[in-house]
């Protein structure tokens, strides 16, 4: 088992490389990116079974990003993982690149789905889950969804479709950082109970600190029992995650950084570089 203290040190690299990604390009999703950095961590560091040399491996765990906006952390998880060159990471978004703005499974090694439009990740995901349970193979599937996601009913047909199907096989992370691309949760629609909303929909719910990473590994590494309910995690979360001058900006969700935005950004990777444990 990998221990708390490298699953830490692997998001910080996440971290790292992620921003650097992000500001060589100069501009885009740099909030929601760090708020997964540490579910992804947890999942590529430990839980997940995956063979970087056979991205395509019939056995493998499979990871959805619903919430494709988020594609530079995945990348940068992606590349430290070995599941191509770290090099390629300065190429996001460029012509001819293999790391498009969001997931795109034919371009990217690793990447199991194709993600950017919102609503249809979390139903790939069901698909999956639900192939897997029929055919009684032990493959799981992982899936992060945003919140602010959650405003497409789509999400909630699968929601529905998947606690139906008691796809306990499929393991659902919602990265509830508090806003969206338009201003914040409360703003945009009226807020509810999420945990209780998918309780009622036939899901047992924890809610968790999405930067806790020993309780994040507690949750995810297990399977479920064939009789037990599907389990989803509610990331308590915040946009620009682990980098305050992004937590201090009152939407973080895109960003074409300013020449002092970008002088803190890149003072902010110095400073993680500096970490040492």
């Amino acid at each position: 088992m990998t221990s708390v203290s490298e699953l830490t040190r692997l998001a910080r690299a996440i971290r790292i490389e992620t921003l650097k990604m992000l500001n060589h390009l100069g501009f885009g999703h740099y909030g929601g990116s760090m708020s997964v950095v540490e579910t992804l961590a947890v999942l590529y560091g430990d839980v997940m079974r995956i063979d970087p040399s056979k991205a395509d491996w019939p056995e493998r765990d499979y990871f959805v990003l619903s919430k494709g906006h988020a594609g530079p952390a995945l990348y940068s998880t992606l590349a430290l993982g070995g599941f191509f060159p770290m090099e390629a990471l300065a190429t996001l978004n460029q012509n001819g690149t293999r790391l498009p703005s969001h997931p795109d499974r034919l371009k990217t090694p690793g990447v199991d789905a194709t993600t950017g439009s919102l609503g249809q990740g979390i139903s790939i995901a069901a698909g999956i889950a639900l192939s897997h349970k029929l055919a009684s193979r032990p493959n799981r599937v992982f899936c992060i969804v945003g919140d602010g996601e959650l405003n497409e009913g789509q999400c909630w047909e699968a929601f529905q479709f998947i606690a139906h199907h008691r796809l306990n096989n499929l393991l659902i992370f919602v990265d509830w950082n508090k806003q969206q691309l338009d201003g914040t949760l409360d703003e945009i629609i009226q807020p509810f109970d999420l945990a209780e909303k998918f309780r009622a929909f036939g899901f047992d719910v924890l809610t968790i600190k999405g930067d806790d990473i020993a309780a994040l590994h507690q949750a995810a590494k297990p399977a479920r029992g064939e009789e037990q309910r599907p389990l989803l995690v509610i990331l308590d979360s915040h946009k620009g995650q682990g980098v305050p001058c992004l937590e201090a900006l009152s939407n973080s969700h895109h960003l074409r950084p300013n020449a002092k935005m970008r002088a803190a950004l890149e003072q902010a990777v110095r400073e993680l570089e500096a970490i040492h444990d």
